[in-house]
Formats: C-alpha cells, structure tokens, sequence
C-alpha cells in the first residue's frame, strides 16, 4: 500500500511508524506540514497515496486533501477524547490508563470516524517519556490495526455519535494550570506539574528574578529549605525546595524576548550563569547510590554477582563534553570492579543521541565546542572498544542516534527493546561522523550496507537493525520491563560456561583488528573530516544545527530525502578512510525530540 504520512516534525513517532510501516512492504513518504499546506498538497499529487496517516499534528490537514483521500489522524487520547492536550490532561489527572486512537479526519477536531484505539498504562515518568514509549507502543498498535482495516476494505470505522463513545473537550493547558505554588503545593505535586511539561512547554516560573521556564523534575529525599529556595547544584541541575521536601529541576529554559532568537532548553546550572549557579553548594551523588535513595542521578552504577550495570539516562538523550567525561570516569570505575559482563545503558527512553547540540549553539564559539564535545565522546567510545577483559552489553531501552548510536555499536553485544528506532548516521545534521563509525558500521554490517545506512540516512527499526546485524538480541518487554529483562539475561549470560572462551576471542580479534588498522588511525580520519566542518562557518552543519535547536523549518519538507554529502575537499594530513558518508540520529546530534 502507498502511505503517505503528513506530519509538524519528523519526530520520534513519527520515525517509528515510517519504519514499521516498511518493514512491513509498505511503501511510505513523509511531507512535513510545518512550512504551510502547500508541500502537503503536492506530496499528495505526487505520491498519490492509498492512505494518509498524521502521526502528529499542530495544525489541520488541508480540508481538499481529507475530503478527496482516506485520512487518519493518531490521537494520544482514549475515543471520544478531543483536544490538544490530550496527554497533559492525562498525567495531570494521574490517569491510571489512558488510549491513542486513530480516527479518520474531517472538519471537527478529533471527531471523526474511530478505525483502531489502543489503550495503555499510564507510567509515572516525565511526558515526552511516557509519549516516546507507552504512547509510541499503542500507537504502532492502533495505526496497523487501521492499515489492517483499510486493506481489507469492509471494516466500517465507528462514529463518534455510539453510545458507547464518551465525548469529553479538553481545553489546552495552559500555564495558569501548570503554575506551581511553592509554598501550597506539595512534592508529589510539583512533581507532577514539572514532569508534564518536561520537554514541551516547561513550567514558567520566577527563579532568581528572572522569568523562566522548568523542564523536568525528580524527587530529593534529603535536601529541605525554605520552599521555593534554591538548595543545591549537581550535574547541571539544581535543587530547589517545596513545602514537604525537595525537587532536582534538570533544565531551564529563558523566556523569549520581542526580537530574540528563540531561546532553548539547556543544564539548569548553565542558563542560571556560573556566578549563580556558584554559589550554590554542590552535593554529588555516588556513583554507587543505595537503592532506598529517592534522588536525582544521571549516572549510577550498581553490580549484582558476575554483572555490573552502569546506568545513564540524559535529557534528550544528547551528551555534553562534561557528561561525557563524567560517563568515561564512571565506566573507567566499572573496570576496577570483579565482573564478566558489563552493561550500558539506562532502565528506559533514550540511549544517547550524541553530541550535546544546545550547549554548543549556546556556546561562545560553537565550532570549537563541538571540536570539544566530539573528543570527550570519542574518548568514551575508545574506552568500551579497548575492553578486553570482560563482555560488555549496550542495552538500549530507547532511541539511539548519531554518535550514540555508535557507542553503542562500540560494544561486544547489542541488546534493544523492540520499540526502539536507531539512526546509525550523521549526515542530517550536514556532518561526516565520528566515534569510530568507520569501523564498527562496517564490521557489523559491512560495508556496502554501511555506505547505504549512512547515505540515506533513515531511521531504521529495532526489528530490521536485528536482521542488518546492528542488534544481537531484541528484547520484547514493555518500557518498565526492559531493564529487570536485560538483568535476567546478563546474569545468564554471566553464568554461560563459555563466556571465558568468548572474551579471549574478543580479546584476540581486537588485537588483529589493531594490527591490520589501529584505532588511532580510525579516529584520526573521521576527525580531520569532523575540524573541517566544524571549523568552516559556511558549513551546512552550523545553520541545520541552528535549526534544530531553536525549533525553526529548513531545508526540504520531504525529510527522507537524501542529504547532500557533507565532505569537504580536504588537504594535507587526511588519512585514507575512503568516501562514505555521515549522518546524524533522529533527535539530532544532541537535545532528542520529544513529540
């Protein structure tokens, strides 16, 4: 079937439905209706489709293009839920269980036709989270079932007038509904407040004077203070005191002035400005937290018998220079610990997306922070590739993209959950790539598929990355089920008899690998592509990522497009890596997107 999905970004469900709809022989194209009706009038003339799905919407299909052609829209409500805050109403409801329904378009919103719904649980997790997996999951569930359905040809959707549909109009929460009364409000309700706008839109607040915007919220057991006082730093993100207890806030982001570019999310202790953020005190966690701790780490490691788990989850996904380091000393500390199987990897959502592309657009001079940032991520990749003494497993509850896609080809086992989409490329972001991508692609999958992989830069499902061999194992497990699974697995694996022959044959291919090509060469080749993009300011890489991060359309509407190549004719000191390509992952080389 000819399947044209129309959507405001080419986002993570988004990307995840065009994959599984063509692992599946369907033949998709995407048009992005962000610069206007126009490219959705002409995608639809052009590709003429059997069906038209809209994963994600901000604005109304053209009524010409819904009247002449079977279109579904994928609402993340129950049926007979409108609106377009549909989740918002949901986590600040503490809905146990919420739905995504596919309902076919017309002129009223969100009242047409239901062809498929799916219900889910509704986990206690920040609501890009929650969108990018349980959300994510009904809805692969629901759009097939209503591709099923419409194939099939009999199937009658059903109208919204059943009595057994309860229609309920959710206004769009706003910020008066968000506001946090710090000195009324207790922890739990802060909570809920910040994690229902964690990425989009933020909770709009006054901090130090200033008018800002909070994303993201975890609880502290120990720190207390006036409420409202801020208490602390750590990793980029500041404590700040409610009426029963505390909260970590991760990211700030400042409100818009008339005239300015559109400011972006960014480390909490950042946006505050180092003589702010200074003087507050910093109280680290350690890496080794006890579990009966309720409180705020990005990185933590903990060992049960033979397996050690070092887990990291960063907002967006994307790794600064400093998280980045802060990640290698953890690893490098993993190392010293008596195990046989290592693993990567946080319990859900993202896995990495690389570079850190808000801090460096925030950066004085974001040339050189990029130069920074992509060293301190290669030495990472570099550490897992040197380990010899022990397997080491990435387990990817979530998306990976770009560089973090190749830390996680760095190492010996790739374990996915099967909702999971990889972006193993560079070049969307007009970069050639890094983190030794000249190696590991094409030693899992080949070269010519590598080539392919990195110059069409597409989004690539967990179940055709398994059958391409970037993935060993999929994991079907729901989003709060992957990690005690990937525990289960790593302890058995720990416990296989011929895991000591396995490691030394790691250890010996490894070794021939560094005698055929060293890693140093490896590395740099792809840096002297990396310093020509990064230090050229007519580069398309500064202008995309420009985009990128302040949420602004470029380039062509039709995302599957191939990018152009973004090598440069380079002189002197190039070593021979031949003329691959590059690419970057689906949240961009950095801040991952949420909706």
């Amino acid at each position: 079937m000819d399947i044209l999905l129309v959507a405001s970004a080419f986002n993570s469900l988004s990307q995840r439905l065009y994959a599984e709809l063509s692992d599946r022989g369907h033949r998709v194209d995407v048009v992005l209706a962000a610069q206007g009706e126009e490219p959705v009038r002409a995608a639809v003339r052009e590709s003429r489709p059997d069906l038209v799905i809209a994963p994600m919407l901000t604005t109304a299909l053209p009524e010409d293009v819904w009247r002449e052609h079977t279109c579904l829209i994928v609402h993340p409500g129950p049926p007979g839920d409108r609106g377009p805050a549909a989740l918002d109403w949901a986590v600040a409801g503490q809905s146990g269980e919420w739905g995504v329904t596919v309902l076919q378009a017309e002129a009223g919103m969100d009242a047409g036709p239901v062809w498929a719904a799916e219900p889910f649980r509704v986990a206690p997790v920040g609501k890009s989270d929650l969108y990018r997996n349980e959300v994510a999951d009904a809805a692969v569930t629901a759009v097939l079932t209503a591709v099923r359905r419409h194939a099939e040809g009999a199937f009658k959707p059903r109208p919204q007038s059943d009595p057994s549909i309860d229609v309920v109009w959710r206004d769009p929460f706003r910020q008066e509904r968000r506001r946090i009364d710090w000195a009324r409000d207790d922890t739990e309700t802060v909570l809920r407040k910040l994690r229902g706008a964690d990425s989009r839109p933020g909770v709009l607040d006054e901090l130090l004077g200033r008018e800002l915007f909070l994303h993201g919220g975890h609880p502290e057991d120990e720190l207390r203070g006036r409420p409202g006082e801020l208490l602390a730093r750590r990793a980029g993100a500041v404590c700040r005191a409610t009426r029963d207890g505390a909260v970590w806030i991760p990211e700030l982001r400042q409100r818009r002035n008339s005239g300015d570019p559109a400011p972006f999310r960014r480390p909490a202790t950042d946006v505050l400005g180092a003589r702010e953020a200074l003087e507050l005190p910093e109280v680290p966690a350690p890496l080794e937290l006890p579990e009966t701790r309720r409180t705020y780490t990005d990185i933590r490691y903990r060992q049960h018998g033979d397996v050690g788990l070092l887990s990291f989850s960063f907002p967006g996904g994307a790794m600064s220079t400093g998280q980045c380091r802060r990640l290698l000393a953890a690893y490098e500390h993993a190392l010293t610990r008596p195990t046989r199987v290592l693993v990567l990897g946080g319990p859900r959502d993202f896995f990495s997306n690389g570079i850190h592309l808000n801090v460096i657009e925030a950066a004085p001079d974001p040339g050189r922070e990029s130069w920074i940032n992509l060293h301190a991520m290669d030495d990472l990749v570099e550490a897992v590739l040197r380990t010899t003494d022990r397997l080491v497993v990435a387990a990817l509850a979530g998306n990976a993209a770009a560089g973090g896609a190749m830390l996680a080809l760095a190492a010996d086992q790739v374990w996915c959950r099967t909702g999971t989409v990889l972006n193993p490329h560079y070049r969307r972001m007009g970069l050639y790539g890094s983190e030794f991508w000249t190696y590991t692609l094409p030693r899992r999958v080949g070269p010519d598929e590598a080539r392919r992989l990195t110059e069409e830069a597409l989004p690539v499902s967990a179940a055709r990355a398994e059958r391409l061999g970037l993935v060993d194992r999929l994991v079907p497990a729901a989003p709060g089920e992957f990690a005690p699974a990937v525990r289960r697995l790593a302890a058995t694996l720990a416990a296989d008899p011929g895991l000591g022959r396995r490691i030394a044959a790691k250890a010996s291919a490894r070794a021939a690998d560094e005698r055929h090509r060293p890693l140093a060469e490896y590395r740099r080749a792809e840096l002297t592509r990396m310093h020509a993009l990064f230090f050229d300011p007519r580069a398309p890489y500064h202008a995309l990522r420009s985009s990128f991060v302040r949420k602004t359309p470029a380039g062509s509407p039709r995302p599957l497009t191939a990018p152009p190549d973004p090598a440069l004719p380079l002189t002197g000191r190039a070593s021979g890596t031949g003329r691959t390509a590059c690419i970057r992952r689906t949240g961009g080389a950095g801040a991952g997107a949420a909706r």
